[in-house]
């Protein structure tokens, strides 16, 4: 972000020039169109998206707090969640209308506004806060903490020379360069409204300014367990939200109030999880690090569990999640009663529900009042609990069975909770507004958000044709049934040369359709060849494409079919990493308004004819980018085994390899359901039973058809279920060292597989049907249905590992990378660029497991060294 130059910012007198510039930056912006300002608020937001790992990076080496995978999260969610939330808002002019009553609502933006910047979200909330900013027409100069100014200046420039270049006034975002108290105050004193997020004193000195300030009160969020809880559910969400950034959001839980009934049996489940429970003496210890002088330790702010301890003169294991002090007294004398911001845990114990709630209050009266608290419970059952827990807490955020870091930010595991990095508190926390911060906050309203679960899908293409010597018959709808005059086949070039096109050419001669032929696809297609292919149908004007070959040329046809039909899509758009597929910044466009696609596969592997995947290979820098959209799905496919019986031994025992892996991903995948599970079981027993067959005799006609079917059946679980970590170190594997997609699978599977099982992962999978983990029994089911059998599920896994071991060896798959040629300084030099790449790659965030870009180096080195 070095290509402008910006005006220092270190004295009141350059602050005061920085105000009047971004003063006169938002008079001209107050007169834009809401079609404008859309513009300009998309741009933003997808830039600040595309800077989310280097802006994390930055945020943890600048303040030495947090965890950099989370900071990812925290800068993605700020970009994808505030975007899909407010892209259909209306800002400008005439908004809501009611010609019956004659009511007419009319938007007019503020003017300047002061944001003052933690130190604990520094990027993330410069992205939030710049992006409302701009959706609203306001200008905006942005205080940091001076201990994270690098970082937060960085995402602020990020932001303003994007919303700039879409034709944002030049000079709407500013910042001050040298930070101080002075400094501060100045631009909170001239500002017209204050967006104030820190510590206390700073929220104080927003609200004394003079101005209208939207500020946030302290947070001191107890989780209640119920005895109608479930245990697993509580703790793991417990876990899984006080370990994110190492607790440093202000909605994380600070303590835990458990039912006297079910308490052994939750400190057993956060024992095994990997949370340490400490004993009277370390608790002592801890105490007087943990607060000083009535204030939360600076130092052990966004720590580990393990360096908080050893502050504090306590040895535990370094893979410590959470250090949990077991204490009784609920008031402010407490230390463990207080605000934390870090991955420790108060756990009380509590003699029924109403001495529960009771214990809850008096918590959020000496720290949280008015922020949020939590209540595990039987949703079903005891509704009666969840009204009298509503009525009795005095906070903005009262939710229920669910992560309250995650949950208190809203839209993870609520979609009705509006989704802000600025978390209100009411009058009760001493702030002007009750809710998440957004559009307008006159009242205090108070929101009980229970978890919900995504609405599921299960897409396939509108048809499906199957069997042996299935083509010609399937290819006779497009004369009879669709009217198609004219086809482009898209396929590579050893397929047309060697005459395993006719079969489809020779039918079309047959039904009189005028086609051409593309034969131009590479092994890994690039967008150049996609590009091309694009252009060739413009100039063609097909109304059906057919694509003919493996992964490749399915993948490349997918490709040129979008940019036939919307020449103006841009690939690094298509290929932008997303959370939810359903809330992506960028919107894929509606496919099939000129050509119909068909996919017809030659190998038995990819299932990519039943897909919404295409991997494509960005020629310049050499990436693999998997794109993902439903809109890719084809609208038929045929697979044929007569297209399949001349595959060779490699590609058999590659594709087959594949396919194994998209079913043993899917299955394992936060995703997966009862629709996808039937179809990743039945074909793994396919592939362990038929591919050995079809690899050593490639004319036996069942195994062939048999594994087609697999293949298809994989594809189709993968398409609804998603992949895994596994699929995405082998996108990078492949790209960075030109080993086979399927082979590159079979190097990493069993290592994931081994990786994914542990029952107290650093992370698990953020996906709000997926309550805690459970990889082991998930495989250990896959094995069974396999017929492998033992005593328990390890050993079930254990002897299921060794059959897909055997499944490798027998289809000729070597050992390890390095023993497919791979250098070893060679892999080691582009060890952590492939390493950060796979971390970001799209079948990441479906992985049971979510890794840590240290767990995916190692994973990779156990790969090419063949340690496990």
């Amino acid at each position: 972000m070095e290509t402008q130059k910006y005006t220092l910012v270190d004295n009141v007198d350059a602050l005061m020039d920085k105000i009047r510039e971004v003063r006169r930056a938002q008079a001209k912006f107050a007169q834009f169109t809401q079609e404008q300002v859309d513009k300009i608020f998309k741009a933003a937001a997808v830039a600040a998206n595309q800077a989310r790992i280097p802006l994390a990076k930055m945020a943890v080496e600048e303040t030495g707090m947090g965890v950099v995978e989370d900071k990812v999260i925290k800068n993605n969610y700020a970009a994808e969640h505030i975007y899909n939330a407010y892209k259909n808002t209306k800002t400008c002019g005439v908004i809501e209308e009611d010609k019956e009553f004659g009511t007419m609502k009319i938007a007019e933006p503020i003017g300047v506004i002061a944001a003052v910047i933690p130190t604990t979200n520094p990027t993330s909330t410069a992205i939030f806060k710049t992006l409302i900013s701009l959706k609203t027409r306001n200008g905006i100069i942005i205080s940091p903490h001076p201990r994270a100014k690098k970082c937060t200046i960085e995402a602020a420039k990020i932001v303003l020379e994007a919303a700039v270049k879409a034709g944002a006034p030049e000079g709407i975002i500013g910042w001050i360069d040298v930070p101080s108290l002075d400094m501060t105050n100045t631009v909170m004193r001239e500002a017209d409204i204050i967006l104030a997020t820190g510590g206390p004193g700073m929220v104080k000195a927003a609200y004394s300014s003079g101005k209208p300030a939207l500020g946030v009160g302290a947070g001191n969020t107890p989780a209640v367990i119920d005895k109608s809880a479930d245990i697993l559910l509580a703790v793991n969400s417990i876990i899984h939200s006080k370990t994110f950034d190492n607790g440093m959001i202000c909605a994380s839980e600070q303590s835990v109030i458990v039912d006297k009934d079910i308490y052994d049996d939750v400190k057993a489940e956060f024992t095994k999880r990997g949370c340490y429970f400490l004993t009277p003496e370390e608790t002592d210890k801890v105490r007087k690090t943990i607060i000083i002088n009535g204030a939360v330790n600076a130092k052990i702010v966004g720590q580990p569990a393990a360096k908080i301890a050893q502050l504090s003169g306590v040895e535990v294991d370094p893979a410590t999640k959470i250090l949990i002090g077991e204490v009784t007294n609920d008031t402010i004398e407490e230390e463990f009663a207080h605000e934390k911001l870090s991955p420790v845990l108060a756990m009380y114990k509590s003699e029924s529900f109403e001495d529960a709630m009771n214990k809850a209050d008096r918590l959020i009266q000496d720290g949280g009042f008015g922020h949020t608290s939590s209540l595990y419970v039987d949703t079903v059952k005891c509704r009666d609990k969840i009204n009298a827990f509503a009525e009795k807490m005095k906070t903005c955020r009262v939710v229920i069975n669910t992560p309250s870091s995650h949950g208190g930010i809203g839209d993870l595991y609520n979609f009705n909770l509006t989704p802000s990095l600025t978390l209100g508190c009411g009058t009760w926390g001493g702030n002007s507004v009750s809710e998440n911060v957004g559009v307008k906050h006159l009242m205090n309203i108070k929101t009980v958000a229970e978890r919900r679960e995504n609405m599921l899908w299960f897409r396939t293409p509108q048809k499906v044709y199957f069997k042996k010597g299935c083509l010609p018959v399937a290819l006779a709808e497009l004369k009879n049934v669709m009217d198609k005059k004219r086809v482009f086949l898209v396929t590579d070039s050893f397929l047309y040369k060697n005459g395993y096109t006719k079969c489809i050419t020779d039918r079309l001669d047959e039904m009189d359709i005028t086609y051409t032929v593309f034969s131009d696809v590479e092994p890994d297609p690039t967008l150049l060849s996609a590009q091309k292919g694009a252009e060739a149908m413009r100039k063609f004007e097909p109304d059906c494409i057919i694509a003919l070959g493996g992964g490749s040329a399915m993948d490349a046809g997918k490709i040129m079919w979008v940019l036939y039909e919307h020449p103006d899509a841009d690939f690094m758009s298509m290929a932008m990493r997303f959370i939810d597929i359903r809330k992506r910044v960028y919107t894929f466009p509606k496919m099939g308004e000129k050509a119909f696609f068909i996919a017809v596969p030659t190998s038995s592997g990819t299932g990519s004819e039943v897909t919404p995947f295409a991997v494509i290979t960005d020629q310049e820098s050499g990436i693999k980018y998997p794109l993902a959209d439903y809109e890719l799905l084809p609208n038929m496919a045929i697979i044929d085994t007569d297209l399949m019986m001349s595959a060779p031994k490699g590609l058999t025992s590659a594709s087959g390899i594949d396919a194994l892996t998209h079913a043993l991903e899917a299955y394992a995948s936060v995703m997966a359901t009862d629709y996808t599970d039937g179809l990743a079981l039945k074909a793994m027993k396919i592939i362990f039973e038929y591919l050995p067959r079809a690899y050593n005799d490639g004319n036996d006609v069942e195994a062939r058809e048999k594994m087609a079917n697999a293949s298809t059946m994989a594809g189709m679980a993968f398409a609804n279920a998603f992949l895994g970590v596994c699929h995405s170190m082998a996108h990078k594997l492949g790209a960075y060292h030109h080993i086979a997609h399927g082979i590159a699978n079979a190097l990493l599977i069993t290592d994931v597989m081994r990786y994914n099982i542990s029952d107290k992962p650093p992370k698990m999978g953020t996906f709000s049907q997926y309550q805690y983990p459970h990889a082991l029994e998930r495989y250990a089911e896959c094995a069974r249905f396999c017929g492998v059998q033992g005593k328990d599920d390890m050993e079930v896994f254990e002897n299921f590992i060794q059959k897909i071991e055997e499944l490798k060896e027998a289809i000729g798959i070597k050992k390890t990378i390095k023993d497919y040629g791979v250098d070893e300084q060679v892999f080691l030099d582009r060890l952590d660029d492939m390493t950060e790449q796979a971390f970001d790659d799209q079948c990441t965030g479906a992985n049971p497991r979510y890794p840590l870009m240290s767990e995916i180096k190692q994973m990779y080195l156990n790969a090419y060294y063949g340690k496990q």
